[in-house]
């Protein structure tokens, strides 16, 4: 009786083993398809949580109603006058300003443990970073598309039309893109997502001394000069020139230099920290 109790579970197991052997393994999925997986889990996210949507929608429009209609007629005569020069500013800032959640989304996952998972999975491990940011691109592009949209009808007139429009909200993207790696390694870095909001408030004065709102020649000397160095004045005034029809390819082609020049340095340390075990 010993015997047969014994013996049938072991044949049991031989034949799942002797059919688990027989079957081919999948394939590896390719740093591409892994990182397409992990933005569409990006888009779930938004889709079952869409208060993450908030800081891509009522930041970006409550921003343009109150600068062109508080400023518009101190700095420029009319909200009309003013904001043929503040949208790409505004642009620029609301784009910008919705990166922070990239860190505050990476950071959140970690304190879950959902990246302890994903690092044992047999995908390419960076596939979560890059993922994340290919989800968030949406919110990127949504933040720009309804600031926009809301210029128009408040009488923003591009003289470029639609396609200088199209390159300048493409140039804001790629500068954004890049900036999303420093707020990855926040993310990566800070203990609770609350520590990666407190960080973002080194953006106000970035975007704030450009000359993303009033024209630098108002200003005085030495804070021309700071404005002058400053990444974000040269991005205000390539997209600036894209949607008005001037010559941008100078300011362009410093966007895209320091664009390459901050992915090329924080994409790295992201990836480094990423693989070490918190």
């Amino acid at each position: 009786m010993s015997t047969v109790t014994t013996q049938e579970p072991l044949d049991a197991r031989d034949r799942v083993q002797g059919a688990l052997s027989g079957m081919r393994r999948p394939p590896a999925p390719s740093a591409l398809s892994a990182s397409l997986t992990m933005g569409w889990r990006a888009l779930l996210k938004i889709k079952h949580v869409p208060f993450q949507l908030f800081d891509a929608t009522i930041f970006p429009l409550t921003s343009t109603l109150l600068f062109t209609y508080l400023f518009g007629g101190a700095l420029a005569g009319s909200p009309r006058e003013y904001i043929q020069f503040l949208l790409p500013g505004i642009l620029m800032q609301s784009v910008v300003f919705v990166t922070v959640y990239t860190g505050v989304g990476l950071n959140t996952d970690i304190d879950k443990g959902l990246f302890d998972r994903f690092r044992s999975l047999p995908i390419w491990q960076p596939a979560p970073l890059v993922g994340a940011l290919l989800g968030d691109g949406l919110r990127y592009s949504l933040s720009g598309l309804l600031v926009i949209a809301l210029g128009l009808v408040l009488g923003f007139r591009p003289q470029a039309g639609a396609v200088g429009v199209l390159l300048a909200l493409a140039l804001v993207l790629v500068f954004a893109f890049a900036v999303s790696w420093i707020w990855v390694v926040v993310g990566l870095v800070a203990k609770r997502p609350e520590s990666v909001m407190t960080w973002s408030f080194v953006l106000f004065p970035l975007t704030f001394l450009s000359n993303a709102f009033v024209d630098p020649a108002t200003m005085p000397g030495w804070l021309q000069a700071v404005v002058a160095v400053n990444p974000v004045t040269h991005l205000v005034t390539a997209t600036r020139a894209l949607m008005h029809g001037e010559p941008a390819s100078e300011a362009v082609a410093w966007v895209l230099v320091a664009s390459a020049a901050i992915t090329a340095i924080f994409a790295p340390i992201a990836f480094r920290l990423y693989g070490r075990e918190r």
